[in-house]
């Protein structure tokens, strides 16, 4: 039997961007708005807690292990939330920003580089958490016209805003003479006030329709999901439990899923590796404040970067976009490589063309997987509601694993062979992410998620085997 024409969930895809969707939008944001002030505020003050703690080599084992545990604690949180939220993904929603708001708040009482680790280890958790949930909760109850453009903001443009939140009250700090022990501990322990002040939204947000209807089968929060996004007759909508064995979904899918999966791990693996060491490492050689650099790129490359991205994902495209910004990554590392190895570098005027290399970088980055991948696009489009989640925490998961093993590999690079071959090895890495975007994955823009993860023939499926 042929597929439906329409998803069971149509009238809630055809609904006008709208207040739901923008409250929506704003809860599952400030979560992101916390990772990224968690994971880029440890770059901006690293050299201070090492230094607080009698540690001055920033490519040694403390500055990895203090980057990377909150990485590692993401992947193990992802793939924890990806299991709990096929349970439900209201019913978890929440203790993600909890946990986070609890190991930011207990960052500032630090008393040696160990209890740092160990803290920032439970905050990955959260994040790991917050990156399967929101990408989830924002995409199901968001309209078809709209759902990329509202990842793209909720996810890459909202984590950058956090990020600068970071920088910015690192340079307020640093201008009012406080001193470097407590300005560390007070920057870390900062991203607890975003992540508390959005617990209760998100525990008033509701089910979404899809997880009611697919997998509990439950028709009343169906509709009352409909009602919230704007639907006049949510009593029309109907839908069954999907009774399909989730590993069919992986027998069908695994390649689709693969390569969410990689796309993920190799996007992490490049830009990691300027959040965490770019303020530390790269600020140096242009001679720059780490917070005046993170600042600099975000409102002149990042910011740009994220309004083309979500101005162009319903547009053009997933694939084409991803593409590009893979490709204008490569070609900025290649030249970053040859820029730091050539006598420009030290010239103090050659300063000004490193910053644009590297706020070009960001900018492809940004407009692309940025929008895309790492906004959580792939994982949520190309996976059925009932293994949506578990599809989503994998994805997710590998993204952390890659940024782990950028926070070790990353400095041992630029320390042993030089920031020119380091480059050069992240823009080869770009190179063959952009091939597995062109060939790894199928295009979903402005398509239902039943359409754009192939769902709809199992749901055809049923009703041939009703009737």
């Amino acid at each position: 039997m042929s597929a439906p024409a329409h998803s069971p969930f149509h009238q809630i895809d055809q609904q006008r961007f709208n207040r739901f969707h923008a409250l929506a939008l704003f809860t599952t944001g400030m979560g992101v708005f916390t990772d990224g002030y968690d994971l880029s505020s440890i770059g901006i003050v690293l050299a201070l807690a090492l230094h607080s703690f009698g540690v001055t080599h920033l490519a040694g084992i403390e500055a990895s292990l203090m980057t990377g545990s909150a990485l590692a604690g993401a992947a193990i949180g992802a793939l924890l939330f990806g299991w709990l939220a096929n349970k439900g993904r209201k019913r978890f929603y929440g203790l993600d920003v909890t946990l986070l708001a609890v190991a930011a708040l207990a960052q500032a009482f630090a008393p040696s580089v160990a209890w740092l680790i160990a803290v920032r280890f439970v905050l990955g958790l959260g994040t790991g958490a917050d990156y399967v949930l929101s990408p989830l909760i924002l995409s199901e109850h968001a309209n078809a016209q709209d759902r990329g453009k509202s990842l793209a903001l909720g996810f890459g443009l909202i984590w950058g805003v956090g990020a600068s939140f970071a920088a910015v009250l690192y340079l307020v700090l640093h201008g009012a003479g406080v001193s470097p022990d407590l300005i560390w501990r007070i920057v870390l322990a900062g991203g607890a006030i975003p992540a508390a002040s959005v617990i209760y939204l998100r525990r008033k947000l509701p089910e979404t329709a899809r997880f009611a209807g697919r997998v509990e089968g439950d028709l009343q929060a169906v509709h009352a999901a409909a009602r919230s996004a704007g639907v006049e007759q949510p009593a029309q909508i109907e839908v069954q439990v999907d009774r399909t064995p989730m590993t069919t979904y992986f027998q069908r899918h695994w390649r689709s899923f693969a390569a969410a999966c990689a796309l993920w791990f190799l996007f992490d693996i490049v830009i990691y590796a300027s959040i965490l060491f770019g303020p530390s490492l790269l600020a140096q050689r242009v001679g720059l404040n780490p917070g005046v650099f993170q600042l600099v790129n975000f409102l002149i490359f990042t910011v740009p970067g994220a309004l083309i991205g979500a101005m162009l994902t319903d547009r053009i495209g997933r694939k084409p976009l991803q593409a590009a910004g893979f490709g204008g990554m490569a070609l900025m590392l290649f030249g970053y490589g040859l820029y730091s190895s050539s006598s420009i570098a030290a010239a103090s005027a050659g300063a000004m063309l490193g910053i644009a290399l590297f706020g070009l970088f960001n900018l492809f980055s940004q407009a692309g997987p940025g929008s895309v991948s790492a906004a959580g696009l792939l994982g949520v489009e190309l996976a059925p509601t009932k293994v949506r989640s578990l599809v989503q925490g994998l994805t997710v998961a590998s993204g952390r694993i890659g940024a782990t093993l950028t926070a070790f590999l990353f400095p041992a690079l630029f320390h042993t062979d030089g920031a020119g071959f380091a480059l050069n090895f992240l823009a080869v890495i770009s190179v063959i992410a952009a091939a597995v975007t062109l060939f790894g994955i199928h295009e979903t823009k402005r398509l239902s998620l039943e359409h754009a993860s192939g769902e709809l023939s199992i749901i055809a499926q049923a009703l041939g085997q009703e009737a």
